[in-house]
């Protein structure tokens, strides 16, 4: 699996994506099974949020990594409306609980809210000084965002990127680069299934053997900043995520997936789901 440094620790370039389990207590232990095969599969970088079935999810996560926390880079987020200076201290220790952990290796902003930045980062500061979380970052902020908050000790912004979602290509993938920031892709195989049944990713996925969600995944990850964290509960999905690591798209491969997407030109919102 490739790594990439973040925050000084190494970590692997696709992890695990967590976002709508913990809703469905019938699929609780396909869940726990599915990341505990994904750590086996290398993919040990594992990503909730308070928010994910508000809390269920970071439950799964716990569950899923008992006895195993020291294979695990652990990343969770905060609610923005919990982003105040004893908010954050509170949804922190209710999110260690949940995961059954004393430490959080890395723990973001989800998104901007009504507390001033500074707050948040002084709260987030606190945690770090009490050993809760080793480090911070961000989640859907864009670069005027990033810019304002000014923060060395930020080590990633969390953002949608895939095929169908690119207007980061524009300035902010760019901008983080050029400041050393990996960029950590959410929904990276698309939303409702669409991606997965364009014809340009299918014709490139036959050429490499492959699944248009493996060619999604290697297509992300060509920028050698990004880190990817689909989610898969079948051990097949599991398996094919973890193998897209391996899989090197050529000019023609980009070029077919420009011509079906096309690139930005001009600076685009951020798109959050």
């Amino acid at each position: 699996m490739q790594t990439i440094e973040l925050g000084g620790d190494s970590v692997p370039r696709i992890g695990q994506g967590t976002w709508h389990m913990g809703e469905d207590a019938g699929q609780r232990q396909a869940e726990i099974r599915a990341l505990r095969e994904g750590l086996e599969l290398g993919m040990t970088l594992i990503d909730t949020a308070e928010m994910y079935a508000e809390g269920g999810a970071e439950e799964i996560v716990g569950q899923a990594i008992r006895d195993r926390r020291d294979q695990v880079y652990l990343v969770s987020k905060v609610y923005p409306h919990n982003a105040s200076t004893q908010g954050v201290q509170a949804a922190c220790e209710r999110s260690l609980r949940r995961l059954s952990t004393d430490t959080i290796d890395l723990y973001l902003l989800h998104w901007r809210g009504q507390y001033p930045l500074r707050e948040t980062v002084e709260a987030f500061e606190r945690l770090r000084e009490q050993g809760k979380i080793l480090r911070w970052g961000v989640s859907n902020f864009d670069v005027d965002d990033l810019a304002e908050l000014n923060a060395p000790a930020c080590v990633t912004n969390q953002v949608l990127y895939n095929p169908e979602a690119r207007g980061i290509e524009y300035d902010l993938l760019p901008w983080q680069a050029q400041h050393n920031m990996p960029l950590m892709a959410y929904c990276p195989i698309g939303q409702g299934g669409a991606l997965l049944h364009s014809a340009a990713l299918q014709r490139i996925a036959d050429k490499h053997s492959a699944t248009p969600a493996q060619i999604a995944l290697a297509w992300a990850l060509r920028h050698p900043g990004v880190i990817a964290i689909p989610k898969a509960v079948s051990l097949d999905h599991l398996k094919q995520n973890a193998n897209a690591d391996s899989i090197r798209l050529d000019e023609d491969d980009l070029a077919q997936i420009d011509a079906a997407y096309a690139p930005p030109v001009r600076k685009q919102g951020l798109m959050i789901v």
